[in-house]
């Protein structure tokens, strides 16, 4: 980004490119266009390869053009630096958040990718995709430009894990081929009846036994219902009377008669004796 007129918005890390409009020991005055002073200090001027800087002087004059980006913004002044800033510093790097980067280098286990931070991030084999990946070959090569999420950072051990696989949707199911109707209705019976065995060789021997005998307990006492007489009437109690009334003189009648026919018996007994002996 190269912003040259004086309404354009500083903000941290905005690429201008400045004159060199003063030179002292300690840095330079640069002059971006924005209309308010930016400086740079000696620590943040780069030296070309190969030369050491000693003096501000070996490497900025007056009136030479120069590429800075924004350091700090200050309310007096405006600090600029030579280094280009990292696109990602530690402090911005945020687990789950999205990067863009380039493939910069493949190893058995995993891919490396440049995503502007001060070290790269690694993507391993287990996050490159959905389904099983034999080697990080087979999904990128060296160059590939890939989105990824930031599932973890660690700035003491300068460590970013990154997933590629979380940033792509999730393979849907592929559908069970359909079954005749027959063959579904088999599947279930055999499926119920299983489930059936399954719980009977489950259950406790000492519960089955429990069961059998509750239940022949049960079938014990349920006895056959007995038909029950109602309560006589008081007209039934005064027949009851008369005919147990009538049935004792019928008994007494019968008493006497056997009686006298009995001692009429014995006469007529003696007589025929006393007969058979004058004969």
């Amino acid at each position: 980004m190269n912003e040259t007129n004086e309404t354009a918005e500083v903000k941290l890390k905005t690429h201008f490119t400045g004159t060199v409009a003063k030179v002292s020991l300690a840095g330079a005055l640069i002059d971006i266009g924005v209309g308010q002073p930016a400086v740079i200090h000696i620590s943040q001027i780069e030296a070309p390869e190969g030369v050491t800087l000693h003096r501000v002087e070996d490497i900025l004059q007056v009136g030479q053009q120069v590429d800075v980006w924004v350091r700090k913004v200050k309310d007096d002044h405006i600090e600029l630096t030579m280094i280009k800033p990292l696109d990602l510093e530690w402090r911005e790097i945020k687990k789950g958040m999205s990067v863009h980067g380039t493939v910069v280098r493949l190893e058995k286990f995993g891919a490396f990718v440049e995503i502007g931070a001060e070290r790269p991030g690694l993507v391993h084999i287990s996050e490159m995709a959905h389904g099983y990946v034999r080697e990080p070959s087979d999904v990128v090569k060296e160059g590939d430009e890939i989105d990824a999420e930031v599932l973890e950072v660690n700035r003491r051990k300068k460590q970013i894990k990154l997933s590629m696989k979380a940033l792509q949707p999730e393979p849907e199911p592929e559908p069970e081929p359909a079954r005749p109707a027959s063959q579904s209705r088999e599947r279930f019976a055999s499926a119920s009846a299983a489930a059936a065995g399954a719980q009977t060789a489950r259950r406790p021997k000492k519960a089955r036994k429990q069961r059998d005998s509750e239940n022949a307990e049960f079938n014990l006492n349920i006895e056959e219902p007995q038909p029950t007489e109602s309560d006589p009437t008081a007209l039934e109690y005064a027949f009851r009377e008369a005919m147990e009334r009538a049935k004792q003189k019928r008994q007494e009648k019968g008493r006497k008669g056997k009686n006298v026919t009995q001692e009429q018996m014995d006469i007529l007994s003696r007589t025929l004796d006393g007969k058979a002996r004058q004969d």
